[in-house]
């Protein structure tokens, strides 16, 4: 999928983000629908409570102390009036008529049958509820009313509680006087759960910095494995990964330096056998030539001569292309436009033809004789088959880049990268006239691999073949 992210730090923190984030939105969910019914059942138990208190309380009264009795208790949460009209009861099966039952069954709890009671709920509160009156009948003013509550029973509105539901509820006392209230769930039970919010976005703080520090942890031997197998190639004699941690990243780590201890080992074989046959060879062919010195016949002996100065050429490259492989040389701070003068000063005096262009912006930190030896195959290749040769620097932040464009006539495409292969010559013969030994380009491209790097040909369609050597910097 394009949209998920290539790293496997941000799939995991991705993934392990989106479950966390979805289980608090459900668990939110939850809460949020259990927190209301729970606010709800909480506040109409102490509306019930209440309601019942104050019938038992107003029953035995006198009428006239009931009134001032009904006006010092009343409240915006909870109006009360003795001038009512008795209520018609609820009827139908809609969800007030449900909530209304569930009320009366609340306050039947506290109130015995001997108290008739009628509940009805409605989305606003009944205009006496708002109005002004005298004592008892309806909203008065009293202490902590701040200026009636009527006043302050408006500004709370009828959507201070869910769906602005009002319970209006008519208890008969037994001297046949009508006890009317109005409830409404108080503004707590409504209200945005702020604490909750901030409890969720501390978690969700807390469990965000824990998941990306312990996905690091993680993700970090991977990461390491990574960067010692992209760096195995330029230095195979690293040292070994560290094979401390959980079971699965030490056994990772021991199989990588296995491995890269059996590698080294067969190339330091393959090194050292291939190196003491060519060095080897340099015995006989010094005696072969030698005793072609003594031979009468001048055209058999140029022959002679001629073969075994291939010979040595052979050894003498083959001998370069190991020590390449097995070279030993630190790094340092290079000149590399220093370097590549002194290599066009060189091919000129040989009558080569030889242009730079470009430049490098800062030294280079490379090994200095692998470097040369492989510029100078490169430029000499230029030169011998191409007839001149043109380089061009181009140096960035993250690599250093060197063009070798010849004017030759190019190589045939399949031959691009066959031609990197040790003794593999375009040529049919193996006469130093026409093709050399075929180590040039295999040494070439050994040094920009040791050095992190590559070379790659492509024939330039104006004509000639370009060599691009690419060199990162590290640091």
């Amino acid at each position: 999928m394009r949209w998920l992210p290539r790293s496997l730090f941000s799939r995991m923190v991705l993934i392990l983000l989106s479950g966390l984030v979805v289980a608090q939105l459900l668990s939110f969910a939850i809460h949020w629908q259990e927190r209301g019914q729970l606010m709800l059942r909480t506040s109409g138990m102490r509306s019930a409570q209440r309601i019942a208190d104050i019938v038992k309380l107003l029953d035995p009264l006198a009428p006239a102390e009931r009134a001032r009795i009904a006006a010092v208790i009343d409240s915006p949460a909870l109006r009360i009036s003795i001038t009512q009209p008795p209520l018609a009861a609820a009827q139908g099966v809609d969800d007030k008529a449900e909530q209304a039952a569930r009320f009366t069954a609340l306050l039947r709890r506290f109130l015995p049958d001997e108290w008739p009671l009628v509940v009805n709920v409605t989305s606003a509160p009944p205009p006496w509820a708002l109005a002004r009156g005298g004592p008892g009948a309806g909203p008065m003013a009293g202490p902590g009313t701040m200026g009636g509550p009527g006043k302050m029973y408006g500004a709370m509105g009828p959507a201070g509680a869910p769906g602005g539901i009002s319970f209006v509820v008519q208890a008969r006392l037994r001297d046949g006087t009508l006890v009317t209230f109005d409830s409404r769930p108080p503004l707590d039970t409504t209200g945005w759960p702020y604490r909750l919010f901030l409890s969720l976005g501390v978690l969700l703080v807390a469990v965000v910095a824990i998941t990306l520090v312990a996905v690091r942890w993680v993700t970090r031997p991977l990461k390491t494995l990574a960067e010692a197998a992209d760096t195995l190639g330029a230095d195979i004699d690293r040292p070994p990964l560290d094979e401390n941690g959980p079971l699965e990243v030490s056994r990772a780590a021991r199989a990588f330096n296995t491995m890269q201890q059996r590698l080294a080992t067969f190339i330091r074989d393959r090194t050292r056998v291939l190196a003491a046959m060519s060095h080897d060879l340099k015995t006989p062919i010094t005696r072969l030539r030698l005793r072609a010195e003594l031979l009468d016949d001048a055209q058999l002996q140029a022959k002679f001569i001629g073969d075994l100065e291939e010979m040595e050429s052979m050894v003498g490259a083959t001998l370069d292309f190991m020590r390449g492989l097995e070279s030993r040389e630190p790094a340092q701070p290079l000149d590399i436009m220093a370097m590549l003068e002194s290599l066009q000063e060189d091919a000129q005096e040989l009558g080569g033809k030889v242009a730079i262009e470009g430049g490098a912006q800062r030294p280079y930190h490379g090994h200095p004789q692998a470097l040369k030896r492989c510029l100078a195959n490169l430029i000499g290749n230029a030169v011998q088959y191409g007839k001149a040769a043109t380089i061009r620097v181009t140096d960035t932040a993250d690599r250093l880049q060197i063009f070798i464009r010849d004017e030759g006539p190019g190589i045939p495409e399949s031959e691009l990268e066959r031609v990197f292969e040790p003794f593999h010559r375009l040529e049919a013969s193996r006469s130093r006239d026409t093709g050399g030994t075929g180590l040039g380009l295999s040494i070439a491209r050994n040094v920009a691999r040791a050095h992190g790097g590559d070379i790659v040909l492509r024939n330039v369609p104006e004509g000639g073949l370009e060599a691009m050597l690419t060199l990162p910097r590290r640091g």
